[in-house]
Parts: C-alpha cells; sequence; structure tokens
C-alpha cells in the first residue's frame, strides 16, 4: 500500500508540476520563450484611439488623446522601451495614467521604469498590498519577491474610481475575488470597450490563482457581470488572447459553467484527482479551449483543487 501511494503521490507531482509549466507559458503568451530583443511590439486598434498592444506577458491597453495616454498593464521590465515605441507611433503625448488589473508580473513588470518615469500608478488596493509583500504563487511554486516603492500604485481604491480624460468617461471598478482578489474592469464608456484583465482568456482555459484568493465562482461572477454590462457592439481587450466580443465571452462563459459543473460532481462524490482527471470531465469543452497550451486534464487540476479546497 505504501509504494501504491507513493507511486500516486509522485503521478500527482508530475501532474502539477507539467500544470505549473504550461500555466506559467499562458501567463506570457504569446511570446514566451523569447528574449526582450525578440519580441516584437504588435498594435491594434480597437477603436478611435483605443489601441491593444500585444508582446510579452498580458495584452496591454492604451487610450490616447490631447489629454495624454492612459495605459492598462505593462507586461514585463526588459519591454518597457519598446512599449513606450509603440505607444509614442500612436501618441505624441506622455504616459500620464498606468492602470495595474491585477498584480501578476506579465502585467506589472514595467510598473518599475514606468514609475520612475513619473507615470501615476493606480490600482485596487489588494494589488499594491500583495506587491509591496509578494508572496508565493502556489500552483508554480514560485516565490514573487516583494516589489520596490517606485514600481507601487500610488493611488489605490476600494471599489471604484473614474477618470475623465480624452473625451470619454473612464471606470474602472473592482470585482469580487476571482483570478485573483485584486482583479479590476476597465471600461470606456463612449468608446464602448472593455479591458477585462485576466478574468478573460480568450479561446483559452484560464488560470485560476487560488493563492491569490481567486475562485471558479468569482471568475464566472465576473466575466457574468462583464457580459451583462456590455452589447453587441463593445470590444473587448481581454487578458490574453485576440480582441473579443460579448459572443465570444458568452461562450467562455459557458464553457466555465460546464467544467465547473462537471467536475464537482466529482468532487461531491468524493473522487481523488486522479480519479477526476480519469473521468475526463473537460472533454466536452478541450476544442478549442485546451487545445494551445493547458489541457484539459491541466484545467481540472486547476478547478478540481480550487473546489476541493487543495
Amino acid at each position: 500500500m505504501r509504494r501504491i501511494s507513493a507511486r500516486r503521490n509522485r503521478a500527482r507531482a508530475s501532474v502539477l508540476a507539467a500544470a505549473a509549466l504550461l500555466l506559467l507559458l499562458v501567463l506570457a503568451l504569446p511570446a514566451f520563450g523569447q528574449g526582450a530583443e525578440e519580441v516584437q511590439i504588435k498594435t491594434l486598434e480597437i477603436a478611435d484611439g483605443i489601441f491593444m498592444l500585444e508582446g510579452q506577458g498580458g495584452n496591454i491597453g492604451v487610450a490616447a488623446g490631447p489629454d495624454g495616454v492612459f495605459m492598462i498593464d505593462d507586461q514585463f521590465a526588459p519591454l518597457t522601451e519598446k512599449i513606450k515605441a509603440a505607444i509614442a507611433e500612436v501618441s505624441d503625448q506622455p504616459i500620464r495614467f498606468l492602470i495595474n488589473t491585477h498584480w501578476h508580473f506579465d502585467h506589472t513588470g514595467g510598473n518599475e521604469n514606468l514609475g520612475k518615469a513619473g507615470v501615476v500608478i493606480v490600482a485596487h488596493h489588494n494589488v499594491r498590498e500583495r506587491m509591496s509583500a509578494g508572496g508565493l504563487i502556489e500552483f508554480f511554486d514560485n516565490q514573487i519577491p516583494p516589489a520596490p516603492g517606485v514600481a507601487l500604485p500610488v493611488i489605490t481604491f476600494e471599489d471604484s474610481v473614474t477618470f475623465h480624460l480624452n473625451g470619454d468617461e473612464i471606470h474602472v471598478f473592482h470585482v469580487p475575488p476571482a483570478h485573483t482578489d485584486g482583479d479590476s474592469v476597465i471600461h470606456f464608456k463612449k468608446a464602448n470597450v472593455v479591458h477585462t484583465g485576466d478574468l478573460y482568456f480568450n479561446g483559452l482555459y484560464p488560470f485560476i490563482d487560488t493563492s491569490s484568493g481567486a475562485s471558479v465562482d468569482g471568475v464566472i461572477a465576473a466575466a457574468e457581470r462583464i457580459h451583462a454590462m456590455i452589447d453587441e457592439k463593445t470590444r473587448i481587450i481581454p487578458g490574453h488572447g485576440a480582441p473579443s466580443n460579448r459572443a465570444e465571452l458568452a461562450e467562455y462563459i459557458e464553457m466555465l459553467k460546464g467544467v465547473r459543473a462537471s467536475v464537482g460532481k466529482l468532487v461531491e462524490a468524493g473522487k481523488t484527482l486522479e480519479e477526476t482527471q480519469a473521468a475526463k470531465p473537460t472533454a466536452p469543452w478541450d476544442e478549442p479551449w485546451g487545445k494551445t497550451f493547458i489541457t484539459g486534464e491541466q484545467f481540472t487540476a486547476i478547478v478540481y483543487g480550487n473546489l476541493a479546497g487543495k
């Protein structure tokens, strides 16, 4: 029995290690593995004066106009100059404000560089707390060190904050714990554009960071809240993946609910992780959600761990 148990533990550790590696790949989409010198910043116009920048890490949002540049997330520090150069191609105004949608390193890695340049960094107060303290992202077994003071948000909020810039009303609001406990959504009301941060991985199974207070149910609730507030013409900048829309977000919600229900039944039945994975509860959704980085088996491990409290 001890040998069987040891083999099971080794098998489980192997699955989790593989999942952690692939989840790390997702966090750094779409150019993980490239050196900074090889990464190219791609600029996509989402609406008049609003752009999405793809590089290495979470998608960046940029709103440019006569009042200056409003920026959402900033990827990794070695890419800051390339990102600034890409922004300079669409605006001759300075970067005034930077919003961090959450604390993960692929969305806040450029904070120190931009903070030193005088950019005002804004985020939910949990983002500042987690960045200040550092912490373990358990699923990766990745210890994040405390950020230097200049990289921290200097303005924080509890529920929401609104910016009036470039002729638009930009509503930034926090959602209850979902991808992390500090997630914010940015809604450009006039332009009809929403940046979701990592509440939405377009076309991919998402990473749900339970070590940062996240939950599957929280991600579903946040995605449903976003879906309810937008219309068929709304353009969505997801945390990862291509620009999206309301119909595609609805498909994401349907997938999350389906996986949560399928895995939940097995958790309630007292199944182990190995037994749950063997039952292939994500099979109806693995095409296309599990074909790029995170497989159905690996996403099952994430959802199982959250629902089972492990």
